[in-house]
């Protein structure tokens, strides 16, 4: 798998919670998309169009949806959220439950909703030992919507989404899923988790780049969500510009304003086809071995784990701290020694991919020794 990634020997490349890196043939797609743009112009338009349809057929796999028509493709999650967030419909004193660590995007569009009356209700992780109950125990007769993130950006925690699933159906609540620090990395199944909204970027452990984001609606739900973004390419005749009456597309391109980022989809669909040939049992594998293995090192040192020990409670993401030596002192100093990591969650994030050598990991890890020592 080395000859898909091409990273300088020196970098320690274990940062794909932030931004991966493409995967040799997506750099090929888009070199060959830019040249055919220099040289060609817009000749082959109808092909990159199929290139649009396959992007969204993989996603609809990547997520075990049941048509490629249920994926819109978004600019990023927090657009995809927002769509979400101000198409439906809600009445003063309605409210909406999460959790307080949430990366911002996670926390702040549902903030948006006060001044409609509508209340975010966050639960406290630092003070909760068993997130899924605690979660639910702030649910009442006024609660629409329950908004996580599968994956936890700061601590790795990985949450129950089948539990959270199974109570919302039960209880007439709607369920958003923020997958992006999961997709790519672990597999995901709708009929399980019976999310009613799924969100993900592309940029993380699907290896794609920024600017191409997953957007799920389940059908049925799709036209409760009012729509506020509007033109040539949301409309169901997309194409018959000579038309004068018009509706939304049936399909989830009426989340779609607008010309798609062609560039962008050649880029996230070279992507999932390496994810797709590996296969997500292998990739998942792959991670939770990495994992395994960084978590014994960080024991041997004695270093504190943030994240969860317990396999099913993590995915890709792991985060410790290092006893008696601040975390904000040692993130600089690894990223000035080329082990590309975050600082999260008041430690230090490692989040390795499938195809990462454990010699990577091993000399990241010694680079940190050496930082420690002084």
């Amino acid at each position: 798998m080395t000859e898909e990634f091409p990273l300088a020997p020196d970098l320690c490349h274990l940062n794909h919670a932030a931004v991966g890196p493409w995967p040799r043939r997506t750099a090929e797609a888009v070199a060959r998309f830019a040249e055919e743009n220099a040289s060609q112009g817009s000749v082959g338009y109808p092909q990159w169009l199929g290139v649009e349809q396959r992007l969204r057929e993989r996603l609809a796999r990547l997520i075990a949806a049941e048509s490629a028509d249920d994926i819109a493709l978004a600019k990023n999650t927090s657009e995809a959220l927002s769509i979400i967030a101000h198409g439906l419909s809600w009445s003063p004193g309605d409210n909406i439950v999460g959790i307080r660590q949430e990366f911002p995007s996670n926390r702040i569009v549902w903030e948006s909703l006060a001044d409609r009356g509508v209340e975010w209700r966050a639960l406290d992780l630092a003070a909760s030992s068993d997130p899924e109950p605690d979660l639910l125990a702030l649910c009442d007769a006024s609660t629409r919507m329950i908004a996580v993130s599968w994956v936890q950006y700061a601590s790795g925690l990985r949450l129950d989404l089948e539990g959270i699933g199974a109570f919302c159906r039960a209880n007439d609540i709607l369920f958003c899923v923020d997958a992006i620090q999961g997709l790519g990395a672990l597999p995901f199944d709708l009929a399980s988790t019976r999310a009613d909204f799924v969100v993900a970027d592309g940029h993380k452990w699907m290896l794609g780049p920024e600017g191409v984001a997953l957007l799920y609606v389940r059908p049925e739900l799709r036209d409760t969500l009012s729509l506020h973004q509007f033109g040539w390419h949301m409309v169901e005749h997309c194409g018959d510009f000579d038309r004068t009456h018009w509706t939304p597309a049936a399909s989830a391109r009426r989340f779609e304003c607008g010309s798609p980022n062609l560039l962008g989809v050649h880029a996230l669909e070279a992507s999932l086809s390496l994810l797709e040939e590996v296969g997500m049992n292998k990739v998942w594998e792959g991670i939770q071995a990495r994992a395994d293995h960084l978590i014994a090192l960080i024991d041997r040192r004695g270093f504190d784990l943030v994240t969860p020990r317990e396999s099913e409670r993590r995915a890709g993401i792991l985060t410790f701290r290092v006893p008696g030596v601040a975390s904000d002192h040692l993130y600089p100093a690894l990223m000035g020694r080329r082990v590309l990591c975050a600082h999260r969650g008041g430690g230090i994030r490692f989040s390795p991919h499938f195809y990462t050598p454990l010699e990577v990991i091993d000399r990241a890890m010694e680079t940190l020794d050496q930082i420690v020592r002084g």
